[in-house]
């Protein structure tokens, strides 16, 4: 609806017409901009200007108002003989004016304009007369309103904004509408408005006065908001306030498993604090719903929500998941016009307009000044819940974990930060105890994940590979030792290790090794996973400030591997791509007969869920235990027809270890890159179907490289 779909006429007589039932209540309930001119300043004016503003307040809109001070003869008299400074004489007249109020209804309307000023809905200006050193009063009476699609009514007449005006004298207003062919007369008025306010009019003086806001606040502000409107006039001639944006309720087909009861219980237990660890796959995403549903439940409904996921794609699947709990989220990141709703939505819950909402956002918006700064101004029953909380450990997002939420919920499969102690121990500080850990062996154990076989591949660097890397190591370690071992690591020494890491990561022969398997086992297969890592292939040599332009990134070779070379019908999975085209790659995989292959990189790290996935190879040598338990579970979520997984991990080994070695110089520049994927290869095969198996070539590394009697560098590297 708009203004348009108000029946108005063309003029208002205040003893004929209820000028607040017939007028300003159905305008302003479809309005976003009310600028208000009005006779006198005084605590009854303002109790006439609420009326109706209810409904702008819900659409997130603003008020401004000008009035004129009711000055005395002895104040005119000081002001022109210069006896106290004219502000201050003003504002003495103004504050007499604010008084006590008789009824609840004053009370109720005059909290509620005390509310919107606090809030920066409503912000109010003085005006007066100034011409040949003549005081005078400005007392023109008019208005404007408009909506979001632009439609605007002004109005103007005799009419004062007072009771008496609006009750027992006979005043009149004449509107015009821009739609009606009486633009002209919106645009003058609006204009005189504008100059008035921004202090441009001929003649007229328009001053602000913080002192006389801040005094209203304090005099009428008494706490939450009741529907003054609705209050007077009754249902019959306004709106019951906005239905709940999340009523969270279960639905029918969700059945919950006693272990994800009972992290519910134990959250519950805890002051509704906490942590859950647990693994990809078990359904982290629904009991902390559960758990919402369970708080909600306890607040009467009257909570607030933020679900904060790190990246885009995660919201989405969220919001998929919410909205079949009965909850309608607000989505806020780039690409969404979210800030007028947001900040509307979050004025309503201070307000009580609305009794709860739920907004889902990412990482990097939720750390925005824009909305840290409205989350400042909350209170009241509000929940954070933060996906991936492993994520939230980051120096920019440490600084949103706010006393301002109440209730708290971190999911993680691996809360612990990588080579970040600190980080960890904060993010353990803010949300509190593990509610439940639960691990991917018990996962597995009970059925809640699919049981996984796990080929190791070794691969070996190449001649030229092998001395990039060690080359690399030996200015590592240079720079480490030229380094006060209390201090962060150089950046020089971060690039370098990157450099190094991209080397293991994009060795060449993995693709030849990915290659042979696929062509000799796997050609006619489908539900096929690459996971590709964020690397370029061909030229692996470093030459600080170079890139050579020859190098190929290593999901793109893959890609036309499968495709062109094999003939496979496969298609890339990554952040390059939107939603939509994501969704319909997860539709065509799933079908088995469009596509046989994804190759993917970081994008299904996180959240994305692919539970068809029957065979993965792992070419991103990840040593960080977050990033391959998750590639690891996703792999195993449970799917029709899916007994078991297949997992292929190329691990990366400096030298062949079917030939015989001359010398241990090597050792320990080469350590550091044995021993992490030789931790990989043990933590899969760990749990693996056919971890006797895998045993022989564990056994086989150790003995090349004297795994158990190396103790390598003081660095780590």
């Amino acid at each position: 609806m708009s203004l348009q779909d108000v029946e108005l006429k063309s003029e208002y007589r205040s003893l004929i017409d209820n000028v607040a039932k017939d007028f300003y209540i159905p305008l302003l309930k479809q309005a976003v901009i009310y600028k208000r001119a009005v006779g006198f300043f005084s605590s009854s004016s303002l109790v006439e200007i609420s009326k109706g503003i209810m409904g702008l307040v819900r659409n997130g809109g603003t008020i401004q108002l000008v009035a004129s001070p009711r000055l005395s003869d002895e104040d005119v008299e000081a002001m022109k003989k210069g006896y106290e400074l004219r502000e201050k004489i003003i504002e003495n007249a103004l504050l007499r004016e604010l008084h006590g109020v008789n009824t609840e209804i004053e009370q109720d309307r005059l909290n509620l304009l005390a509310s919107l000023i606090a809030d920066g809905i409503l912000d109010i200006k003085i005006a007066l007369t100034e011409k040949n050193d003549e005081i005078g009063m400005y007392h023109e009476k008019m208005g404007i309103i408009a909506d979001s699609e632009g439609n605007k009514v002004a109005f103007s007449g005799s009419m004062n904004e007072s009771a008496t005006a609006m009750t027992i004298n006979y005043e009149t207003i004449d509107v015009f509408c821009s739609w009606r062919g009486e633009q002209d007369r919106v645009i003058l008025k609006e204009n005189a408005f504008t100059s008035i306010w921004n202090n441009t009019e001929p003649n007229i003086v328009t001053i602000d006065f913080p002192s006389v806001k801040e005094e209203i606040i304090k005099q009428y502000r008494k706490g939450s908001i009741i529907d003054p409107d609705k209050k007077e006039f009754g249902d019959d001639v306004y709106f019951s306030p906005k239905p709940a944006t999340c009523w969270i309720r279960k639905p029918d087909n969700v059945k919950f498993y006693d272990y994800q009861i009972d992290a519910m219980i134990s959250w519950e237990n805890e002051e509704y604090r906490g942590i859950f660890d647990m693994a990809t796959g078990t359904g982290k995403t629904y009991t902390a719903l559960g758990a919402l549903e369970v708080l909600s439940n306890k607040m009467k409904s009257n909570l607030g929500i933020f679900i904060v996921c790190p990246y885009q794609h995660l919201v989405e699947q969220w919001v998929t998941d919410i909205k079949a709990f009965g909850i309608t989220p607000l989505i806020c990141y780039s690409g969404y016009d979210w800030k007028k709703k947001f900040k509307s939505m979050l004025s309503d819950f201070r307000l009580g307009v609305v009794q709860n909402f739920c907004v889902v956002t990412t990482n990097a918006t939720f750390a925005t000044d824009y909305m840290q700064k409205e989350i400042d101004k909350l209170k009241g029953n509000v929940c954070l819940v933060v996906d991936e909380a492993h994520n939230f450990g980051a120096k920019k997002q440490l600084g949103c974990m706010k006393e301002v939420f109440k209730y708290r919920l971190a999911l993680s499969a691996t809360l612990e930060r990588h080579h970040d102690d600190e980080g960890t121990q904060k993010l353990k500080d803010y949300f509190g105890n593990k509610c439940i850990e639960y691990p991917l062996s018990r996962a597995i154990k009970e059925d809640k994940l699919t049981p996984y076989y796990y080929y190791p591949i070794p691969i070996y660097l190449d001649d030229d590979e092998l001395e990039a890397y060690n080359e690399l190591t030996e200015k590592i370690i240079k720079i480490l030792q030229n380094s006060k071992k209390d201090e962060p690591m150089p950046k020089l020494a971060e690039t370098l290790l990157i450099k190094r890491a991209r080397i293991i990561a994009g060795a060449r022969n993995k693709l030849k090794a990915l290659y042979e398997i696929i062509k000799e086992q796997y050609v006619t297969e489908n539900q096929i996973l690459i996971y590709c890592g964020a690397t370029t292939v061909e030229n692996s040599s470093y030459i600080e400030g170079k890139v050579d332009e020859d190098e190929k990134r290593q999901i793109e070779i893959v890609v036309d591997m499968l495709g062109n070379n094999l003939g496979m019908r496969v298609s890339k999975f990554t952040s390059e791509e939107n939603a939509a085209e994501r969704e319909m790659i997860k539709e065509n995989f799933a079908d088995g007969t469009m596509l046989q292959a994804l190759v993917a990189i970081r994008c299904l790290d996180e959240g994305v869920n692919i539970p068809g996935i029957r065979t993965a190879f792992i070419l991103a040598s990840s040593t960080n235990p977050k990033e391959y338990i998750q590639r690891r579970g996703r792999v195993l979520r449970k799917a029709p027809n899916k007994p078991f997984a297949k997992i292929y991990d190329f691990i990366t080994l400096p030298r062949n270890i079917d030939e015989p070695m001359y010398g241990n110089n090597y050792l320990n520049s080469e350590y550091s890159l044995i021993r992490r994927e030789y931790e990989r290869m043990e933590d899969f095969a760990s749990l693996a179907e056919n971890s006797s198996e895998v045993t022989k070539l564990q056994d086989k590394i150790n003995d090349f490289y004297k795994l158990y009697y190396i103790g390598g560098n003081d660095y780590g590297i």
